[in-house]
């Protein structure tokens, strides 16, 4: 198909415009981790760095041994695979009756469903539920709280309400409960939205903040979030000061970098069925 002159203006507009919001996302993480990656003093003459005239990595080295930022990187990983595998779990289980016609009352527990996007019980309400469980001071208290999200269940709905019918309907003469049904049909058919939705979840748990403030008294639990913010928090004279030790300006971003890499990083293994994923929970036939 050959195109237009007006069809090869509009696609270099489009592409003008992308390569600008690309400049404009990436350039902060640019200006983020150079400085991370640069001296002190550098930073403190130039003030603005893109490309670092020195490397050096004594910021990270700093990080990792002399505060809580490790022990916080293992909460929240925990924290993360593990409130993931729970929240796709029960996002799964709950959204698969949802999606069947046939279920009774189904009308009244999508409406019961839906009704938490426009209510909930409070912060106070849900902490004395949280301390009445036992769950303060514990890992548990970042997971079951937010453990499934209306959003996330509505998206798995629509796209299980999208699967052919007459497999359903086969492994049902054939004598096949629905549990294996699940197990053995939906599950396989349904893993471009488990990967959409395991994203969702799994970048929430990743950035999760007001519970470890809400929740966690004890600097061994606190969540990365929690520790990033108490290092951008502190303040020292970095110029009258400059060969202070904690924090400075370089451990402040290299912070940000050690908080944001795991996400990226993992993100274009999933774009592919996250793509997939929203489009067929939202377009029909």
């Amino acid at each position: 198909m050959v195109k237009s002159s007006s069809d090869k203006l509009f696609d270099s507009i489009v592409y003008v415009i992308l390569a600008v919001i690309g400049i404009c996302v990436l350039f902060p993480l640019l200006y983020v981790f150079s400085v991370s990656i640069s001296p002190l003093s550098e930073v403190l003459k130039r003030g603005f760095v893109i490309i670092p005239r020195e490397i050096t990595l004594e910021a990270y080295e700093r990080i990792f041994s002399e505060s809580l930022l490790p022990s916080a990187f293992r909460v929240t990983t925990f924290v993360t695979c593990v409130g993931t595998l729970i929240s796709i779990t029960l996002t799964t289980l709950l959204a698969y009756p949802l999606s069947r016609k046939e279920l009774p009352g189904r009308a009244f527990f999508l409406f019961f469903v839906l009704f938490t996007m426009l209510f909930s019980g409070g912060i106070v309400p849900t902490y004395i539920v949280v301390r009445s469980l036992g769950l303060i001071n514990t890992v548990w208290a970042m997971i079951w709280p937010g453990a499934v999200w209306t959003f996330c269940i509505i998206i798995t709905k629509s796209f299980l309400e999208k699967l052919p019918q007459e497999l359903f309907e086969s492994a049902r003469i054939d004598g096949v409960g629905e549990f294996i049904i699940l197990l053995k049909i939906v599950i396989p058919l349904s893993m471009p939205v488990i990967a959409t939705v395991s994203l969702f979840y799994a970048v929430g748990y990743w950035n999760q903040f007001f519970p470890g403030i809400m929740y966690i008294t004890k600097s061994n639990l606190y969540p990365l979030q929690v520790v990033i913010r108490q290092i951008l928090l502190q303040t020292q004279d970095m110029y009258n000061n400059p060969d202070v030790n904690i924090p400075t300006r370089t451990m402040q971003m290299a912070a940000v970098i050690v908080a944001s890499v795991p996400i990226i990083a993992v993100y274009p293994f999933v774009q592919k069925h996250f793509v997939k994923g929203m489009l067929l929970g939202s377009i029909k036939g």
